[in-house]
């Protein structure tokens, strides 16, 4: 009888396989799916250091690295279903920049602080608790947790020498679905919070900073405490931020992380890693028969944004099927950009990990996939 609670063995253990037949699917439609993903790598050069100096997110002289880069690898994916690997694609243990997944790492941060008391309530003011001057001016006073967590705080300022301006009325066309975006960075008056949603950098940047402030301690390390270590991943991965992004903590200079690879830093990870956070959220937060993050908090992190249904707590949804069509509306994502995916789809008991896929092709793959579902 198949176990429902499965998990993989801690790192260096074997991965339970199931053929595709075993899971549900049509075999062939299923290779077809893989070798679609295979085809269609992101336009990204394998270069990234040289992919963000080319003004991938900003023009001359915004485009400054001021975080490590490390080249990327050639694609590759991992498919899990019930928590058994069906399918598998390329190095799976290739460790790369994974851009703004590092978003969805941080709610989970986020809920491991509600959990330990250290953030009270979400709908407080983030300068209740947090006393650097972040959120002293009156415009950023009322600024909220879940604000911060639905990229609808509307913060104002500058944090490690970049303004928030950088990111005013940006879209996401041209970084996710490798459609034409617009100039961004440009001066708009600012909305009330949570009153304008816009995607942020910067600000996510600054909540950040806010949750390494309420641990008092560097978040990797709570990262890899209390997420990382009872998963069973390895140690290859990290979690970094900017060469000026040191601020001082119980006395000693702590590096605050960054929630992508904007500027450079951010998580360096890979699939297998990626996959087991996923199918832990795809348990609700339980790993093995041990609960690692409340329920109550990942029932939150993908209720739709009143303002933007399409996001929950710095992970995307698919309500309405808007996002990505193919999928459940159940499904939710981690999205970097590049071509950075993990889709957990609690409707099929699926998650899949896609490293360099061409954004533009991911609403087709996942087609390809529900398609061989038998």
């Amino acid at each position: 009888m198949t176990d429902p609670a499965y998990v993989p063995p801690a790192d260096g253990g074997t991965w339970l396989r199931r053929s595709a037949t075993e899971a549900g699917f049509d075999a062939a439609r299923l290779d077809a799916a893989i070798a679609f993903a295979q085809s269609h790598e992101t336009p990204w050069r394998r270069d990234i250091r040289a992919q963000l100096e080319a003004g991938n997110f900003e023009p001359p002289p915004d485009n400054k690295i001021i975080g490590r880069t490390a080249p990327r690898g050639p694609p590759n994916g991992m498919l899990l279903r019930h928590g058994r690997l069906v399918a598998s694609w390329g190095d799976t243990r290739q460790v790369d920049m994974t851009f703004s997944v590092a978003k969805s790492y941080l709610s989970i941060l986020a809920g491991l602080a509600v959990a330990d008391g250290l953030i009270a309530d979400i709908d407080a003011p983030i300068g209740q608790s947090v006393h650097d001057g972040g959120f002293d001016p009156p415009h950023n006073a009322p600024i909220t947790w879940r604000h911060m967590l639905q990229q609808t705080s509307e913060w104002e300022g500058a944090l490690f020498g970049t303004s928030d301006m950088i990111d005013r009325d940006r879209t996401l066309a041209s970084e996710f679905r490798g459609q034409p975006g617009h100039a961004k960075g440009t001066a708009r008056p600012l909305q009330a919070p949570g009153s304008y949603w816009e995607y942020n950098d910067v600000r996510v940047n600054r909540l950040s900073l806010a949750l390494l402030r309420r641990f008092g301690r560097a978040l990797p390390a709570v990262f890899a405490e209390r997420v990382m270590a009872p998963l069973g991943a390895s140690a290859d991965w990290c979690w970094e931020g900017y060469a000026n992004s040191f601020v001082e903590i119980g006395g000693q200079a702590v590096q605050s992380v960054s929630g992508g690879g904007h500027w450079g830093g951010g998580v360096f990870i890979h699939a297998e890693d990626q996959a087991r956070i996923g199918l832990m959220m795809l348990r609700g937060g339980i790993w093995g028969g041990r609960r690692i993050l409340p329920e109550s908090w990942v029932r939150q992190s993908v209720a739709p944004c009143p303002i933007n249904a399409q996001y929950g707590l710095f992970w995307w949804l698919n309500t309405g099927r808007a996002y990505q069509p193919s999928a459940s509306a159940e499904s939710f994502f981690a999205i970097g950009a590049g071509g950075n995916v993990t889709w957990i789809d609690p409707a099929h008991e699926l998650v899949a990990v896609l490293r360099w896929i061409d954004p533009a092709a991911l609403d087709a793959w996942i087609g390809h996939v529900m398609g061989a579902l038998q």
